[in-house]
């Protein structure tokens, strides 16, 4: 008899479908998509496809706003920006895109020294309930900044790093952020959830209007005056995860549900941490948790192994209760789709690959307000792609 071993990979792969299966099998009918091999259209202007490193979905009307990251675009991606051009494409493109939902561009806007305060390294977008654009940016010098739709400064977060400051893990002060991983925006409640976890390992809350801070707290609820500024410790990656009580970096994302709930990405320790939005911990889950999550070998592509962690981002199913989270997992290259309440697996997408279905660095996730799928992908990825509702 002939034997064969399935890849590791090929055997989580399978035992998710098989999970999702089942769930339908008993009337729950998980959601089930299928790439869109014709969207979005090509970008106009020669534009290149930058790291779509963050995207937000509007669902006034559908339009997929995204962040077109310019700052790691490779020489042989720009051969018609040189004099004379050695190539028929392509040039440097805006970096805010939105897209129509035929994947056509109907407007576009920014980039570096487009306004003072512009982050030299763009990581997250949001857009609120009256159709404004708020974007962040990781380095130190970086902030939040409040755009309207068409690209005009509206508002500038401020609590900037002073330049020159030490750069060190400080979870207490709260004038100053070292750049920010993530934050998310409660229309209702008029406040900015930042997701403080590149260096630090906290959420911090915000006015949406005057930028005050309001409160804080740490991995399962911890004030912020309890939080250690310690290294996290090394763990044996031949086992999951420790289940440590602190938050563990990188805090890739922070969304608030409709019903209130703050959901916070700890993808340095393949989970999701759920709390209220006062702080109060509520839960937590782990994300496949056999996959690395940390450790010296993590951070490719800097001539490192790869990326690690599971939970890059997510993002809420389109029905009313927003039954599953769909979670960005940029390690094995899936979408994870978990039940809201309960936490636990019910299927997934994706596998690591160029062909269109395939991913390969997926950093971001978004939903319309049909459930189809928004995926997008950085390093050398670069694309976004849609996934179809098949199911609904």
């Amino acid at each position: 008899m002939l034997r064969f071993a399935m890849p590791r990979p090929m055997v989580r792969l399978a035992a998710a479908l098989l999970v999702g299966a089942s769930c339908v099998a008993h009337g729950q009918a998980a959601p089930i998509y299928k790439v869109d091999p014709y969207w979005p259209k090509p970008l106009p202007n020669k534009w290149s496809m930058q790291q779509v490193v963050d995207l937000f979905v509007d669902h006034k009307n559908d339009h997929v706003w995204m962040i077109n990251r310019s700052a790691d675009a490779k020489p042989d991606e720009l051969g018609a920006a040189t004099t004379p051009a050695r190539a028929d494409c392509c040039v440097l493109g805006p970096e805010i895109l939105e897209l129509d939902p035929k994947g056509n561009v109907v407007r576009a806007w920014g980039g570096k020294d487009y306004v003072p305060g512009w982050p030299s390294h763009l990581q997250s977008m949001a857009v609120d309930r009256e159709g404004n654009v708020w974007i962040s940016g990781t380095e130190p010098g970086d902030s939040i900044q409040k755009f309207s739709a068409d690209g005009k400064l509206l508002w500038d977060f401020g609590h900037r790093w002073p330049k020159g400051r030490e750069l060190k893990q400080d979870n207490q002060g709260t004038e100053f952020l070292p750049g920010i991983e993530d934050f998310g925006l409660d229309d209702e409640a008029q406040e900015i959830f930042v997701a403080d976890g590149a260096r630090n390992k906290r959420v911090l809350v915000f006015d949406m209007r005057t930028g005050a801070f309001k409160r804080g707290w740490g991995g399962h609820g911890t004030p912020l005056s309890e939080i250690d500024n310690d290294p996290v410790p090394p763990y044996d990656i031949s086992g999951p995860p420790p289940e440590l009580q602190q938050f563990v970096p990188a805090l890739h994302c922070i969304h608030v549900s409709r019903d209130g709930l703050v959901y916070v990405c700890e993808r340095g320790n393949d989970r999701m941490q759920v709390f209220t939005r006062e702080g109060k911990w509520v839960m937590s889950f782990p994300v496949h948790p056999s996959t690395q999550a940390r450790g010296p070998d993590c951070g490719a592509p800097f001539g490192m192994t790869g990326p690690c962690g599971t939970t890059f981002n997510m993002a809420f199913s389109a029905d009313r209760a927003q039954k599953y989270l769909l979670i960005a997992d940029g390690t094995n290259n899936m979408v994870w789709i978990h039940d809201r309440k309960s936490g636990k697996l019910v299927s997934a997408f994706g596998g690591n690959g160029r062909y269109a279905g395939n991913l390969h660095w997926i950093d971001t996730i978004g939903t319309d307000s049909k459930g189809n799928v928004y995926t997008g992908e950085v390093e050398d990825g670069k694309r976004i792609q849609k996934f179809v509702l098949t199911n609904p």
